[in-house]
């Protein structure tokens, strides 16, 4: 009995294809939702640029000057590896531009916080968006914006406070600073630091960080209390009751000087103007904090609803939309979080046994940028993210996506079409995995399946089943059910 299927015997491929992720499983359509306008009183975005254009001068300039200076061939950069200025660098730009070496130092830490200037070991290039600086008006302001996202980078905090709690503040601030877009004025420090109390109890509740002493005031969550007003940028709280908590003046003492580490940071940057006994958001500062609550609110309206969910959670929510959507989500989930956590949390999660959101997690550190770099480059020696990390530091290092697979060796090639094939077999259905063939860069079944043993993947066995139930060819089926079967039993 004959097969009704035409048959290759020689089993060959289609011509090889970049690689790619995995497809989404679901393709759904979201209704369009009308560009919604900033406050009124907010400047044009040319006008923002141009702000953003003259508060981030003197970085561009060095930047301008690094990209002169010290391009391919000539003298490195840094001396320890971690974007630092060396001594004579700093010395001889400060001579060249009429400025200090702190101010060159000042102006260099801001220009690669900004993207204007990148560093790769002990040499530095101009980032994309000092190519664009005077002519791209959104490159201007997502780089003011990227600073901004940093703000606790610009300005070390004191030597002598806990990074515990520094870390607190810092997750903290998201907070302070929505309530001072929505006062649209000056608010007094007095009630930016009652508020940051508020926020810092939260979050050490949140962490089961209750205390126990017999000093503790206990409120019963029977108690009738009047909320303040819910905004999105506050989240109401119990009022206080007639005793009250004895620990109260202590925190805020504790809290006070690390508030005005991160109030003058944060002008430090443009976002804010701080003296006074207050504080007032620039237009570039309330422009930056009304573009993320409205990200915020896209999520929550959203039908994945991922913007208090884990990245692990997020990450599943968006395997079901377009890349667009997804996207959309991705930026809102991080416009929610401290960009060091969220990278982190996206790391975890590609590291778990799902494929797809192993995928889907550099994709979302894509929508981060430059502030991923450290940590991504940080996992290039762990065997299931290499192929990931070091396709997404290609394209950072500016790479075509369609090239970027180039960086790879034959091994780790092979190995992230492995990968790939188990998150199509795990969420996508079987003539996308037949499809997933053409990106292969075998020129031929035997061939592939060769490498494919070879290269160890864990999933290797689960992946070639699949492939076999799935392919419509007997005798390609055949080859690939054997080729499992020896992968199982350690055979040749």
């Amino acid at each position: 009995m004959t097969s009704r299927i035409p048959r290759d015997s020689r089993l060959r491929l289609v011509r090889p294809r970049p690689l790619a992720a995995a497809p989404s499983a679901v393709n759904q359509r979201r209704p369009r939702r009308p560009a919604p306008r900033p406050p009124e009183g907010t400047p044009a975005p040319a006008e923002l640029a141009r702000m953003a254009r003259s508060g981030l001068a003197d970085a561009a300039r060095v930047a301008r000057w690094a990209d002169a200076a010290l391009g391919p061939g000539r003298n490195g950069a840094t001396d320890d590896g971690k974007a630092t200025l060396s001594d004579a660098t700093a010395e001889r730009a400060a001579a060249e531009l009429g400025l200090t070496p702190a101010q060159v130092r000042a102006d260099w830490d801001t220009a690669r916080l900004a993207g204007l200037v990148e560093v790769h070991g002990d040499s530095a290039r101009p980032g994309w968006r000092l190519r664009a600086w005077d002519r791209d008006d959104s490159a201007v302001l997502r780089g003011w914006v990227a600073l901004f996202d940093a703000w606790s980078l610009a300005t070390p905090e004191p030597a002598d406070l806990e990074a515990a709690a520094v870390a607190e503040v810092v997750s903290a601030m998201p907070q302070v600073l929505s309530f001072l877009q929505l006062s649209a004025g000056p608010v007094p420090v007095d009630q930016l630091l009652d508020l940051l109390r508020q926020r810092v109890t939260e979050l050490r509740t949140e962490r089961c960080e209750v205390s126990y002493g017999p000093e503790a005031v206990t409120t019963s969550p029977e108690t009738p209390a009047a909320p303040p007003p819910a905004t999105p940028a506050t989240v109401p709280l119990p009022a206080p009751s007639a005793d009250a908590d004895p620990a109260e003046p202590a925190q805020a003492a504790e809290l006070a000087p690390l508030l005005d580490w991160a109030l003058r940071a944060l002008a430090s940057v443009g976002a804010l103007t701080y003296g006074d006994g207050q504080a007032t958001l620039t237009p570039l500062g309330n422009w930056a904090v009304w573009v993320k609550l409205e990200q915020i609110c896209v999520a929550a309206q959203s039908p994945a609803g991922n913007i208090e969910v884990s990245a692990e959670e997020m990450l599943r929510g968006c395997a079901q939309l377009r890349p667009n959507a997804a996207r959309a989500e991705y930026r809102a989930w991080l416009a929610a979080r401290p960009v060091g956590s969220a990278v982190t949390e996206l790391l975890s999660a590609a590291r778990g046994e799902d494929a797809l959101l192993r995928g889907l997690a550099f994709e979302a550190l894509r929508v981060v940028g430059a502030p991923a770099e450290p940590d991504v480059r940080a996992v290039v020696d762990e065997p299931a993210l290499r192929p990931y990390a070091l396709l997404w530091l290609a394209e950072h290092d500016g790479v075509d996506p369609e090239d970027a697979h180039e960086v790879l060796t034959r091994e780790e090639a092979t190995w992230l079409w492995v990968d790939t094939a188990a998150a199509v077999a795990d969420h996508g259905e079987a003539p996308m995995l037949v499809r997933h063939l053409e990106s292969a860069l075998q020129p031929t079944v035997p061939a592939l399946l060769n490498e494919v043993r070879a290269v160890g993947h864990p999933r290797t066995v689960q992946v070639l089943v699949a492939l076999a139930a799935a392919h419509p060819d007997p005798a390609l089926a055949k080859a690939v059910r054997r080729a499992a079967f020896q992968v199982h039993t350690g055979g040749n």
